[in-house]
């Protein structure tokens, strides 16, 4: 080609060549796999090669119901319905609030029926933490009074249910409630707590917020929020119904009948009940200035004790056993000790340890107070033996009249509406009966004859609890008293504390079957009850309302 050739214009068939190329062409030579035209891509394609980490795509937005993502079909369970069907459970409406909420309670939470709520809810829905609060302050008081912790936490749920808080889960330990509501399957739970700083024993205050949860879950009595604070409020102001000089007088009369009950005479009685009165005397002087309640027990050992060695130093025919054992009687925690064992029966083992560690500190101080006594007593001449066990004389009426007042006296102490006070002394006049005539008449064991006594108290006080609508706890601690093993754990921690181990440990096996057959007693009483009796039905209960007018 010339170079005149070359500079003429090219036609598009030259233009257009396909052997000559532009600049950007793959030079020869340089063998380049060619795919298909689906493979082609554009110059924003990632090349063959380079690996670039994907971000994370959101999880899609599902249903509350909808399986977690490490569910595995192949693990799961047969079929959430079995063949034979749920078994339906059906709550009585007739039947009170406590049996309801109970049953609600020992039941799985997925599978509690629905009950009909009693709804309180104010405009713009419940609030919620003011309900949580509400409940959590009757809990309380229902603890610090003595109830079970299975009872308290069925007042809290009712509590909860009557102001429409269906998805409530109450939780009670020995210092501790808490309670906790979720909203919605898919809303947070609302969690709050409470301490419980003080107990003491005022079944008056008890009966109070009783009937105040009452009102709460009848659905014909319309209580709102601020009403039932305010009616909270009345009942942490209220009085005492016993001034302290009949409380004193009381624990003398206990701690005297108690010695009759073991085999003492008049003046047996008289010095029990003056040790008694002095002991009580001596510890509220140390509740006063602020010393735990150990010290408390301590010192209102010592006067019992002290009067057993002055009679004795004074050669008079009395049997100091009987006198320290009736001295001692009204110092006993009772309510504490069938308390901790029926919260064990329910599943609550955490407070029953708690309640029965309680008591174990609490006979131990009085163990010591009695010791120390007892020491410089001997150092002075005394030979008092109070390892000596008192005889029982078969002496019935005598007994049964002792029995009563004992549950008299017991029930005045524990600070109980007058009301009651003349059914638990009756009460506690059938346990002893039956107890003396099955262990006396009977000659039946003394744990077998102590839980049919205490299963009838038990019964008796479910009975009249259901038919005044109030608590059962007036009707039946008290009528326990003359049932609790007293002298066999005061002869038990004795004998250890004199390093005669091997016969206190006998006493106090014995004193602890004692224990567990009233608090098993008791607690089938009730419920035995609730499974076979149908008294204070929801019906009766409005029926007696319109009678009595309010």
């Amino acid at each position: 080609m010339t170079e005149a050739e070359d500079r003429k214009p090219r036609s598009d068939e030259a233009r257009y060549d396909p052997e000559i190329t532009s600049e950007f062409a793959i030079p020869r030579g340089l063998d380049v796999p060619r795919g298909d035209d689906s493979e082609t891509t554009s110059e924003f394609a990632v090349p063959e090669g380079l690996l670039s980490p994907q971000p994370p795509s959101a999880e899609p937005e599902g249903s509350a119901f909808s399986p977690p993502s490490t569910y595995s079909a192949d693990q799961a369970p047969s079929a959430f319905t079995p063949a034979t069907g749920v078994p339906l459970v059906s709550l009585v409406k007739d039947a009170p609030w406590q049996d309801r909420m109970r049953t609600m309670l020992r039941m799985p939470v997925t599978e509690r029926p629905a009950p009909e709520p009693v709804q309180r809810v104010e405009e713009g829905g419940p609030a919620v933490p003011r309900v949580l609060d509400l409940t959590l302050r009757i809990g309380e008081l229902l603890l610090a009074g003595g109830e079970g912790a299975e009872d308290v936490e069925a007042a809290m749920f009712a509590v909860c249910r009557s102001y429409g808080l269906d998805r409530c889960e109450p939780n009670v330990t020995f210092t501790l409630l808490s309670i906790s509501h979720q909203p919605s399957l898919v809303d947070d739970p609302v969690t709050a707590s409470r301490t419980v700083r003080r107990r003491g024993t005022d079944y008056t205050r008890l009966a109070a917020v009783f009937r105040l949860v009452d009102d709460l879950t009848d659905p014909e009595t319309h209580v709102s929020l601020e009403e039932a604070y305010r009616r909270l409020a009345e009942i942490r102001r209220n009085r005492h119904p016993y001034p302290g000089w009949a409380l004193t007088l009381a624990s003398g009369l206990l701690a005297g009948a108690a010695s009759v009950l073991v085999g003492g005479d008049v003046v047996v009685f008289v010095a029990a009940a003056v040790g008694a009165m002095l002991g009580d005397r001596l510890a509220w002087l140390c509740a006063g200035r602020g010393l735990p309640e150990f010290y408390q027990f301590t010192v209102a050992a010592m006067p019992p004790a002290a009067i057993g060695v002055a009679l004795t130093l004074a050669h008079v025919d009395v049997n100091g056993s009987a006198v320290i054992t009736g001295g001692l009687f009204a110092l006993l925690p009772g309510r504490a000790l069938v308390a901790g064992v029926q919260d064990g029966l329910t599943g609550f083992y955490i407070t029953a340890s708690a309640r029965l560690l309680e008591v174990m500190y609490f006979f131990v101080g009085i163990v010591v107070g009695v010791l120390v006594v007892l020491y410089f007593g001997v150092k002075i001449g005394g030979k008092l033996n109070p390892d000596a066990v008192p005889t029982i004389s078969q002496r019935p009426l005598i007994q049964i009249a002792a029995s009563m007042l004992l549950s008299l006296t017991f029930a005045v102490l524990l600070q109980q509406e007058r009301s009651t006070v003349l059914w638990v002394t009756l009460n506690g006049g059938v346990a002893w009966s039956v107890y003396g005539a099955m262990r006396y008449a009977g000659d039946i064991s003394p744990v077998a004859s102590t839980a049919v006594a205490a299963g009838l108290v038990g019964l008796f006080g479910q009975l009249l609890s259901r038919y005044r609508f109030a608590s059962a706890l007036p009707y039946t601690t008290a009528a326990i008293g003359p049932l609790l093993p007293g002298s066999a754990t005061y002869f038990g921690l004795l004998s250890i504390a004199q390093n005669d181990v091997d016969k206190g440990l006998v006493s106090l096996a014995k004193a602890a079957s004692l224990a567990m057959a009233i608090a098993i007693g008791v607690h089938l009483g009730s419920e035995i009850s609730r499974l076979f009796l149908r008294v204070g039905s929801a019906g009766k209960r409005r029926a007696a309302k319109r009678t009595r007018g309010f």
